[in-house]
């Protein structure tokens, strides 16, 4: 006879066929995406050229192969980890909150970042420690929210308390309007010669970006942790108390989706800036299109986000040539019509 967490697993499902064909039909739209990203630009590069910037043993490589690994490459793989994060982030908070408005940026990650970077860009520190002060910004920000509700959290242990998510999202709406507030004071403070670059990156800019390792590898991290417990991400969906009387440790695994959800929003923000409404639009899309299992949307979330990002980036650097727009205002611009459309869609419904 199965046990309770064995019936936990087993809800809802979807063919592995189905689930399989969606994961490679967004592969191949990433990785047009990509090769379209290396040959496009102001300097112009042969498809042969990028195959040669993409094998370490060129050892004379010309212009077009330079352009290719140390602009175009780095920026293209930054854009496509910032946008698999927040995406694989918003599908959780969704989750988490069981409310679908919930993003990335709903619980004051993004402004904590931006007051630390912001602050460094001030003090006149190199692009590495702003980066890093981003970092720090934006895991205080889970600290200082997570402390906010952890009576909460620790109570519904043992089932004396069910308001953690509520406490969690009040909590990050005041952490996100005092970070705001900071935004706004600094922005107000900093010298004419630094606005610009400030304001760039609080759109989302990906021009400073080297090769994103850390934001790669923040994505493995999040994805190898969190993807075997997406069953029971199933099964939180239909309520905490259904959950809990089907095996699932509800507290523990509420926790740790928050950190999960947390981590990928902080690595997002520090690679690439306040990039708005992919982690919103993205799992929206694609629950709309191919249901709510979260075994199949949490990958799916990730490689549709990351191909929206670059796409989004190729858009930024290209449409406008010479000059370059933030990358958050593509995404902007793109995802306000998206999402009304969503509205529109769902109220006719």
């Amino acid at each position: 006879m199965p046990s309770r967490t064995e019936d936990a697993r087993a809800l809802p499902a979807m063919s592995a066929r189905r689930a399989t064909a969606i994961w490679a039909g967004l592969a191949l739209a990433a990785l047009v995406v990509l090769a379209a990203s290396l040959l496009a630009g102001s300097v112009p590069v042969t498809f042969g050229q990028a195959l040669d910037a993409l094998r370490p043993a060129c050892a004379a490589p010309d212009l077009g192969v330079q352009v290719v690994r140390t602009l175009r490459l780095p920026r293209a793989l930054g854009g496509f980890a910032c946008g698999a994060l927040l995406a694989f982030s918003g599908a959780l908070l969704q989750v988490l909150l069981r409310n679908p408005l919930a993003e990335p940026y709903v619980l004051g990650v993004s402004g904590g970042a931006a007051a630390f970077a912001l602050g460094a860009m001030i003090a006149g520190a190199a692009w590495w420690a702003v980066q890093a002060s981003a970092c720090v910004g934006a895991f205080a920000s889970i600290v200082l929210v997570l402390g906010i509700a952890r009576r909460e959290w620790w109570r519904m242990q043992t089932g004396a308390a069910q308001d953690g998510p509520a406490r969690l999202l009040l909590g990050g709406a005041v952490m996100a309007a005092g970070w705001g507030a900071l935004v706004t004071l600094l922005l107000t403070l900093a010298p004419d010669a630094r606005l610009r670059g400030m304001l760039f990156w609080l759109t989302g800019d990906l021009s400073g970006a080297g090769m994103p390792w850390t934001a790669l590898g923040a994505l493995a991290l999040v994805f190898v942790a969190i993807v075997p417990v997406a069953p029971q991400l199933n099964v939180l969906l239909r309520g905490d108390a259904a959950a809990q009387a089907l095996g699932v440790p509800v507290a523990r695994l509420r926790i740790g989706v928050y950190l999960a959800a947390s981590v990928a929003a902080a690595a997002a923000v520090t690679t690439g800036g306040a990039i708005g409404f992919v982690g919103l639009v993205v799992p929206h899309v694609l629950r709309l299109a191919f249901g709510n299992d979260q075994r199949m949307l949490l990958p799916a979330a990730a490689l549709a986000g990351g191909g929206a990002v670059m796409a989004a980036d190729l858009a930024a650097r290209t449409v406008v040539a010479p000059m370059q727009l933030p990358v958050g205002v593509v995404t902007a611009l793109a995802g306000v019509p998206v999402f009304l459309w969503m509205l529109l869609r769902r109220r006719g419904a």
